[in-house]
């Protein structure tokens, strides 16, 4: 039985590698369609000033939209992906990451990780959204509940998220960062620094503010709902170490989040993430081509746009049902561990 199921992943997988073939013009012309329409808003959001702080707060929404484009070229290119050259995805990348505030090698090393382990319940905690089982959370503190509560509120993961992002978490490496990571975020810093000093410099800042800020807060706020509703579904796929599936996280640990076709455009294809888990170095823009051509993956989870609002209640991973529970639904475990640590402490 075993045998057979490592037959078919290795068989899937396979039939996926055709769509792994980079395509030069298509990469061009991603990078052309995405960067001028956003550098062209940026200005016009600027002009608009002269109009209205409304207008350019709206401009600004729809230039966040391109941001987040950008950061999936920024992500195909850490993933050597986006061209057949690594020194040019590299250097594109790095580029790229300036704009979203993102440095490319630390973020690169973190999102590998991440595909490595991802669904994995012993391996959790570096680049994904932090995931507590019922039974950790009920013999977990008082505090440490607080805590966790409070990380997994609305306001906090989508409101202060992108802000712990850009000021916090994207400008310091890690400890065990080697030499190369660690230059390649101080001069991504340093370039941050200085464009943004340059354009508070041209245009003010408070017209800086006005259309930066929204930009960077609505890109970032959507690019963490899209990295969460795509691994934190009703029954996702969650497993220990010993009984874990690096194709089974793929297809069954990552949603395919079918959006209109506006939006599948603006978040180049990333929907289509249960293929871009079991095959990384798929291009962005043949993601949707390798789902429609594998019917195997057709049996991925769908989510929509209305059926991913579910995935706001889902708190916490069930191990022996197999899905994610609300707060809610661990009330009564939390009341009778509570119980039962008093009854013990009277015993005693």
């Amino acid at each position: 039985m075993l045998a057979d199921q490592r037959q078919q992943q290795r068989e899937l997988r396979k039939a996926v590698k055709p769509f792994e073939q980079h395509q030069m013009k298509s990469s061009i012309f991603q990078l052309i369609n995405t960067l001028v329409p956003f550098f062209l808003l940026w200005f016009l959001a600027y002009k608009s000033l002269a109009i209205s702080p409304f207008l350019t707060v709206a401009i600004a929404t729809i230039a966040s939209g391109f941001v987040i484009r950008i950061f999936i070229i920024f992500h195909d290119c850490t993933h050597y992906s986006f061209f057949k050259n690594n020194k040019l995805n590299r250097g594109v990348g790095t580029v790229l990451g300036i704009i979203t505030l993102f440095p490319f090698s630390k973020w690169q090393r973190e999102h590998s990780i991440h595909h490595a382990t991802s669904s994995n319940l012993d391996k959790r905690g570096t680049g994904d959204v932090w995931v507590m089982t019922v039974d950790e959370y009920v013999e977990a503190t008082p505090l440490m509940r607080l805590v966790y509560r409070v990380y997994r509120h609305p306001i906090v993961l989508f409101g202060f998220g992108p802000f712990y992002l850009y000021l916090v978490a994207n400008r310091m490496n890690r400890k065990d960062a080697r030499r190369k990571e660690r230059i390649n975020t101080y001069l991504t810093n340093a370039a941050i620094v200085i464009i943004y000093a340059g354009l508070i410099y041209l245009v003010g800042i408070n017209a800086f503010l006005l259309i930066q800020g929204p930009i960077l807060f609505i890109a970032g706020s959507l690019g963490i709902w899209l990295f969460y509703v795509q691994h934190q579904f009703e029954d996702s796929y969650f497993e220990e170490e010993s009984k874990w599936s690096f194709v089974k996280a793929a297809i069954d640990g990552s949603s395919y989040y079918k959006l209109p076709a506006v939006l599948q455009w603006v978040t180049g294809n990333i929907g289509y993430h249960h293929v871009h888990h079991l095959s990384p170095n798929v291009p962005n823009y043949r993601l949707a081509e390798a789902h429609e051509n594998t019917p195997p993956l057709h049996q991925a989870t769908t989510i929509t746009l209305k059926t991913s609002l579910k995935s706001i209640n889902f708190r916490l991973f069930d191990e022996k049902k197999k899905d994610f529970v609300t707060f809610k639904d661990v009330k009564p475990l939390i009341k009778a561990k509570n119980k039962a640590d008093a009854n013990s402490q009277k015993v005693s």
